[in-house]
């Protein structure tokens, strides 16, 4: 059983650098969805796992998009944070979560990741030079909305795709 779940985990923690690289992105926002295969590593396997996903994930999606920097693990932060939340909300619960739990953790999770994110943003845009205020306030409702409408999509999904993982033993 070991052996298993190490292997889904490293196929969750590469999905996830994939989907974080394939992200859609301008200067005001960023469409990704690498916390999907975080959500079901949490929700299946619980917090370790999920944190394991998480950071080895981004590491790889940073390493591979922007290489190493002084904000590396901060970027990499918010989705560590989101995995724990997730992973102890599903233990605590037995794995055994409604679709509305699923649904309010979702989306309580991408907003914690989006607010998180405009905190890295804030430091690293000081810290490179390239800090205004309307680089953190002026897409903040736009970015709040889009983590919103993907918290309820991974909440609709998530329980039906987690029913058919469960039913094949991952």
């Amino acid at each position: 059983m070991k052996t298993k779940n190490i292997a889904a985990n490293a196929m969750l923690a590469a999905m996830c650098a994939v989907l974080g690289y394939l992200a859609i992105e301008t200067n005001e926002f960023k469409i990704t969805f690498e916390t999907f295969p975080i959500y079901i590593a949490a929700l299946l396997f619980g917090p370790a796992d999920a944190v394991a996903v998480g950071l080895v994930g981004t590491f790889i999606y940073q390493l591979l998009k922007y290489g190493i920097s002084a904000t590396t693990l901060l970027w990499m932060l918010p989705y560590a944070v989101c995995a724990l939340i997730a992973g102890i909300f599903a233990k605590k619960l037995e794995f055994n979560l409604s679709a509305k739990q699923i649904m309010i953790i979702t989306v309580l999770c991408e907003l914690t990741i989006t607010l998180l994110n405009t905190g890295v943003i804030y430091i690293d845009s000081n810290i490179y030079g390239y800090y205004t205020p309307a680089l953190i306030l002026g897409s903040l409702a736009f970015r709040l909305a889009i983590c919103i409408a993907k918290g309820i999509a991974f909440g609709t999904v998530l329980p039906k795709l987690l029913n058919i993982l469960r039913k094949r033993q991952v």
